[in-house]
């Protein structure tokens, strides 16, 4: 099971989307075990469209979690 250092949620206003290595993206065609840091640099969110960059992580250093 991934950790929550490894799962990043969408920051956009209405999304709230969780990318989670141990799904994947089925939409995006991302294999599951694909860690957020190797997801092509085009991804987008499967819910609302955001780019990576409106993603943060759940937990650790610049998270979700630690209001940054």
């Amino acid at each position: 099971m991934a950790q929550p250092e490894e799962m990043y949620q969408c920051q956009t206003v209405n999304c709230g989307y969780i990318y989670d290595p141990d799904r994947g993206d089925r939409r995006g065609k991302i294999s599951k075990g694909t860690q957020f840091a190797d997801l092509p640099d085009d991804w987008k969110c499967p819910a609302c469209g955001a780019g990576k960059k409106m993603f943060k992580p759940l937990a650790g250093p610049g998270s979700v979690a630690a209001g940054g």
